[in-house]
């Protein structure tokens, strides 16, 4: 049974920062990619970043390189989300994955199971 539970999010201001994490209950949780994705009301889930199993390469989306770090530790079967300079337009339910399959996936269907999700809100 895998389960993905993140914690973390909150209401911050403009240019602030927040950690994401995702506790991973996955026996191959090391071997896994690992991935980001995010939500805003009335549009669709879009990819944030990703990590590799071993954490030797990570990709991101354009609006948010520079600004967010994607990391993991694979003893403790988390991983986490640095958000820094967060922008209004941040605002959303994110939420982790795991992806079963090879390479570094950018869309929904590429992952296998998900987390319930945890709200960030960047206020002005």
């Amino acid at each position: 049974q895998v389960q993905l539970v993140e914690s973390g999010g909150g209401l911050v201001q403009s240019g602030g920062s927040l950690r994401l994490s995702c506790a991973a209950s996955v026996r191959t949780f090391s071997s896994n990619v690992m991935g980001w994705f995010r939500q805003a009301p009335g549009k669709e889930r879009e990819f944030v970043a990703a990590i590799s199993g071993s954490g030797d390469s990570t990709g991101y989306a354009d609006s948010v390189k520079g600004r967010f770090t994607i990391s993991r530790d694979n003893a403790k079967g988390t991983v986490y989300l640095q958000m820094n300079s967060l922008k209004l337009e941040d605002t959303a339910v994110y939420y982790c994955a795991v992806r079963l399959g090879y390479g570094l996936g950018t869309l929904p269907y590429q992952y296998n199971y998900w987390g319930q999700g945890t709200q960030v809100t960047a206020s002005s």
